[in-house]
């Protein structure tokens, strides 16, 4: 909690960490009354995976002519 902050049967202080559930965690913290603290690391989805590409050899030169004497 960033401000103290008191209601019909709850009473929050400034500094005090609280646990509510998700949605009303986030409608608290807007950054005056309070900010969210996770205790566990957000999941993140798996990277994905990186664009294969195929590339061409480069083209073989055709050996000049011989002249022929």
């Amino acid at each position: 909690m960033l401000t103290s902050v008191a209601g019909e049967g709850f009473s929050y202080r400034a500094g005090e960490e609280i646990d509510l559930p998700g949605a009303e965690a986030a409608k608290w913290a807007d950054g005056v009354r309070a900010e969210l603290v996770r205790s566990e690391p957000l999941e993140t989805p798996e990277q994905p995976s990186a664009v294969e590409t195929a590339k061409r050899r480069p083209a073989r030169r055709k050996a000049a002519p011989r002249g022929t004497s």
